[in-house]
């Protein structure tokens, strides 16, 4: 089973930008789809953005147009690019990685985004 961990949390200032990183401990390509979720203090897990094996994107409508999700899949590593940042978007981002042929699926331990003036 494949391992995932992120990285590149911290603090950011409103409309500030910030690049989170998800390490899958081996080879990802073409067969996971990749995905970031979120959850903010007092609030349940909420899709962000996911990437499939074959590239496609999609993205939450609250970040669509802010965030960007790519991979690399020379270095096993699923990026997500967060611009123009807002307080809202203060939460433990998770990434997800779904098996898209096993169909099993397997989390990070999450990566703090906080973010204030």
């Amino acid at each position: 089973q494949v391992q995932l961990v992120e990285s590149g949390g911290g603090l950011v200032p409103p409309g500030g930008s910030l690049r989170l990183s998800c390490v899958a401990s081996r080879s990802i390509f073409g067969i996971y789809t990749i995905s970031w979720y979120r959850q903010a203090p007092g609030k349940q897990r909420e899709f962000v953005a996911l990437i499939t094996g074959v590239g496609s994107t999609k993205y939450a409508t609250s970040v669509k147009g802010r965030f960007t999700i790519s991979r690399d899949d020379t270095k096993n590593t699923v990026f997500l690019q967060m611009n123009t940042v807002q307080f809202e978007d203060t939460a433990v981002y998770y990434c997800n990685g779904n098996n898209e042929i096993l169909k099993t699926e397997v989390w990070g331990q999450g990566t703090l985004v906080t973010v204030s003036s």
